[in-house]
């Protein structure tokens, strides 16, 4: 699989990034019910499959996708790199979730977090959120701080504007950024990916198939379990779910013409930004991992790129006339 340096950092990460959320195998914060050793044998996939990187967070489950990971990574003689993040933690109960950002308790974080994965060495760190913003520019030190210890690697940061990365560079160079991107998630494109090409700020963009909408399958909302994450998401509440739903067809179709699915067209997509190093992908199988690693081998033609944007207008205007 290719691979892209990931900004000034000493890393080159495959395009595809292997996303951990839809691993959590719980109702708590995460995609509903999901068997363990399906989600181990697709990490182990995955890795044959090339892609060297996998995305984890510790409230995924409440440490579930980390400690799933953790057994994933058990006897291999060559682990992939882990990225993890700092922000939530809970009582033991896992009913309330803590939200920190001080030093002592991103210290703590980073050490539960080596836990549940079993390393002494997170090779991506980040802030997963600036918020409380109080106590960001004191996590920001305190990443660096793990980073001189030899404890982290790289150190980045998740869902930050420009403005924020501008207020925290001055402590410690921004390795990294992990921004939402998708089709329908095009935040990013205004001044956010420019500013971290100009910068040397590595691009790992998160929710790239904008959790499962855009993988061309079919989505029944009411099948979900009660607290799946996805029932909160603005993309799967009405007007916008029932023209979402439209979408799937339409990528797969143009997909099809080069041999490709709609999955593999919402990474590749991604991919054809020069900023963007790796696109994460949340697969739940081997069979849908071993379908969107193709992407990453597909560079898009431009006349591939306008079919896209034609099919993104039509739902701006659908949207539209259902007075969104």
């Amino acid at each position: 699989m290719k691979t892209r340096k990931l900004g000034l950092a000493p890393l080159h990460l495959s395009t595809l990034g292997l996303g951990t959320w839809p691993m959590a195998g719980t109702d708590r914060f995460g995609w509903g019910p999901q068997d363990d050793d399906i989600s181990i044998k697709t990490i182990y996939r995955a890795l044959e499959l090339g892609v060297n990187w996998i995305d984890t967070a510790p409230i995924y489950g409440t440490g579930h996708a980390e400690e799933v990971v953790g057994k994933a990574l058990k006897g291999m003689s060559q682990k992939p790199l882990i990225a993890t993040k700092a922000l939530f933690m809970w009582k033991p109960d896992k009913t309330t979730i803590l939200v920190r950002l001080d030093r002592e308790r991103v210290r703590q974080q980073c050490q539960l977090s080596m836990q549940r994965l079993g390393v002494d060495f997170i090779d991506m760190y980040m802030i997963h959120w600036p918020d409380p913003w109080v106590y960001v520019e004191e996590a920001w030190e305190t990443l660096a701080e793990l980073k001189k210890e030899g404890k982290v690697g790289c150190i980045g940061v998740s869902n930050f504007s420009t403005e924020q990365m501008e207020m925290v560079k001055s402590v410690h160079h921004i390795a990294f950024l992990e921004p939402p991107y998708s089709m329908l998630e095009r935040g990013a494109e205004n001044g956010l990916l420019d500013y971290c090409g100009k910068n040397n700020i590595g691009v790992v963009t998160y929710s790239s198939l904008q959790q499962g909408l855009l993988a061309g399958g079919t989505i029944d909302i009411n099948k979900f379990t009660p607290r799946d994450v996805r029932r909160t998401s603005p993309h799967y509440q009405e007007p916008e779910y029932s023209i979402n739903l439209k979408l799937g067809p339409e990528l797969a179709a143009l997909a099809k013409q080069s041999g490709h699915t709609a999955a593999q067209l919402g990474i590749a997509w991604n991919l054809r930004r020069p900023e963007v190093t790796s696109a994460i992908t949340g697969p739940r199988t081997p069979a849908e991992i071993e379908d969107t690693a193709k992407a990453a081998e597909w560079q898009l033609t431009a006349a591939e790129i306008a079919g896209v944007e034609k099919i993104l207008a039509q739902r701006q205007e659908a949207l539209k006339s259902a007075g969104k």
